[in-house]
């Protein structure tokens, strides 16, 4: 198992994009500032969706052109069909994240395509783009779906594959609903790097029925390099039903500190972000070691 493991701050995006509670262009900035300032390395910014199914992101163009400059973090923009991947390009960003969803009526209901329709979205993508802007992939629904039920192995595997054919830089297998386990974690990343060994893997989960944690360990486990999770624990989808928060990132960073596995984030700046993103929302987050403090006490 490596000794570091990426984390990638999804808070200014995942975190507050299904909150009823709507953050200020300049608050969703002093959010970025603080995850940069507690030395993220890579952060999803915002997604270029549609502001009318997505109000939380309608300022994504206005959020992306007022980053701060020259900074430490790379940026990520996330990306729903082609319109979308080409205003991250346009906006600046070090890097799309394409969702491509594993089942086709989930896909169709977040991103009005089924999911070979996706992968062919992708292809395009892919061969017309003349962008700087790296391109990587996100399978949604990997562990399963709320509308099919399970996601099979081998229909996880058949999309990998198309969406390999493209050759992102990073795939991402994303437990969107919150339904995964340790043992299907290790299943699912063993299968995609058996047949890529290359490509960098990295996993999203949402802590919907308490895994999230355990899963994220079983992944870095099986040799998964980067993990999502958000300050405070926030986050959800607003096309599945019942979505709750991600992995709190300073409950991950105690998690991972304290096993020796560096991450590089500071877990105190993660709590004062944590903090100030639940006065902000205006409600309590989900987050654990914001409430119970570090171990021991400095």
């Amino acid at each position: 198992m490596s000794k570091s493991v990426e984390i990638i701050e999804v808070s200014p995006r995942d975190g507050i994009q299904n909150e009823k509670t709507l953050l200020t262009t300049a608050e969703k900035l002093e959010l970025i500032n603080r995850a940069i300032d507690a030395g993220a390395s890579r952060i999803e910014v915002t997604s270029f969706v549609n502001p009318n199914k997505v109000p939380q992101m309608a300022d994504a163009d206005e959020v992306a052109a007022a980053l701060p400059p020259n900074s430490s973090a790379k940026t990520i923009g996330l990306a729903l069909n082609k319109r979308g991947f080409e205003r991250a390009c346009n906006a600046g960003l070090d890097e799309a994240n394409y969702v491509v969803v594993a089942s086709d009526t989930f896909g169709q209901r977040n991103q009005g395509a089924t999911t070979e329709q996706c992968i062919e979205i992708l292809r395009d993508i892919t061969e017309s783009s003349t962008s700087a802007t790296k391109i990587g992939v996100t399978i949604a629904a990997a562990f399963g779906c709320p509308f099919e039920g399970e996601m099979p192995l081998e229909r996880l595997i058949s999309v990998v594959k198309g969406c390999m054919e493209s050759q992102p830089f990073e795939l991402a297998l994303a437990d969107t609903i919150g339904v995964a386990t340790p043992t299907d974690v290790r299943i699912r990343v063993d299968a995609v790097k058996q047949l890529f060994p290359d490509v960098p893997i990295r996993l999203h989960f949402h802590n919907t029925r308490n895994t999230g944690i355990a899963n994220a360990w079983a992944g870095i486990e099986a040799g998964a390099t980067a993990l999502d999770s958000s300050f405070g624990g926030v986050g959800g989808c607003p096309f599945a039903p019942n979505a709750t928060g991600n992995i709190a990132t300073e409950d991950l960073i105690y998690m991972l500190e304290r096993s020796g596995v560096n991450t590089g984030v500071s877990i105190n700046a993660a709590i004062d972000a944590a903090e100030w993103l639940q006065e902000k929302l205006g409600k309590t987050v989900p987050g654990m070691v914001m409430k119970a403090g570090v171990f021991p006490k400095a």
